[in-house]
């Protein structure tokens, strides 16, 4: 096994959405040597900015950013391909002497960096409509039911509203004749070749954090989401609010206000509740991964939080050199 202190390092970046990973990011790339990797799910999708808070072409112009509009909105994307994505850039950026940050809020694909991912089969996209279809008939609650008879362990880690988890696991136990949950329970981690700095942006007072996550949206909605999700859905006619980048949080509760499901008032109330739903799940994962590892937690609501960051990536940096 290599010598740890042998390894490149690399910079893990994470926190709940509306906690300033991306400001605290930029604020890193002017003091060291650093290029940014986009650990985001919906960032990779091109033509979805405003809700994705996608850093603008200023930006883009003097900090290089990777995985980000890579697909369009009708295509799909796994934690397998980031992982092999991610990986190659991050040996590219090494190699010339810089350090890969990684920065965002999808755990799935930080968690498939560090350990790999269990071998389960690509996405079916015939089977994939047969279930949508299915749900449509039946309805996700029903769908969850027919999980539990397949997998009772699976279905237990998942609600019965959430229609994206339920239908890969019902994907999976259809195409391998078998629960995902013994897929998962053979799942031996990969080694990670880095060094890692891991950093966490927690809230010191979570009620806060929500004030941010509704001044967020809010603007969002002002800076033309609704027109954004107009214009993706007319490019891409094929698209329904079932489609993984329209599940996305804002655009699921745009594409309901645009089929005149919700009105605006709700628009504005779901999509406030929606993204809190998301901070929490983030959280409720980074707990998790702080069981296992070792991650830096700074209060994202400090006056000084760069500064902070800062001093301790310079830390283990010098640490390092001696």
């Amino acid at each position: 096994m290599q010598n740890p202190v042998c390894l490149p390092t690399a910079i893990f970046l994470m926190g709940p959405t509306a906690s300033g990973k991306s400001q605290i990011a930029l604020d890193i790339a002017k003091k060291f040597p650093t290029e940014i990797i986009s650990v985001d799910s919906a960032q990779v999708y091109r033509y979805m900015n405003i809700g994705t808070a996608k850093p603008g072409q200023e930006i883009l112009a003097h900090v290089p950013h990777h995985l980000i509009n890579l697909i369009d909105p009708d295509q799909s994307y796994s934690a397998a391909q980031f992982r092999q994505d991610a990986l190659s850039i991050m040996q590219d950026i090494s190699s010339r002497n810089k350090i890969p940050l990684l920065v965002g809020g999808t755990m799935l694909y930080f968690r498939a960096l560090q350990d790999g991912l269990s071998v389960l089969p690509a996405a079916d996209k015939d089977l994939r409509l047969k279930l949508e279809n299915m749900a449509e008939k039946h309805g996700w609650t029903a769908m969850h039911q027919k999980l539990s008879e397949l997998d009772q362990v699976i279905a237990a880690r998942i609600k019965p509203t959430d229609s994206q988890r339920i239908q890969r696991a019902l994907e999976v136990c259809y195409l391998t004749q078998q629960p995902m949950s013994e897929i998962l329970k053979n799942f031996q981690p990969a080694a990670f070749p880095y060094r890692k700095i891991s950093i966490a942006l927690i809230p010191g007072e979570r009620s806060q954090l929500h004030l941010r996550i509704a001044e967020r949206f809010r603007n969002m909605l002002s800076a033309g989401l609704v027109e954004e999700v107009q214009f993706i859905r007319q490019k891409f006619p094929a698209l329904s609010v079932e489609s993984p980048s329209m599940r996305c949080v804002g655009y699921r509760q745009v594409c309901l206000y645009l089929d005149n499901k919700i009105n605006s008032d709700e628009l504005h109330d779901m999509g406030i509740a929606a993204t809190r739903q998301l901070a929490k799940r983030q959280l409720t994962w980074l707990r998790s991964m702080r069981a296992a590892d070792k991650i830096y937690e700074f209060d994202c609501l400090s006056s000084d939080l760069s500064a902070q960051v800062n001093n301790l990536i310079q830390t283990a940096i010098e640490t390092r050199a001696d």
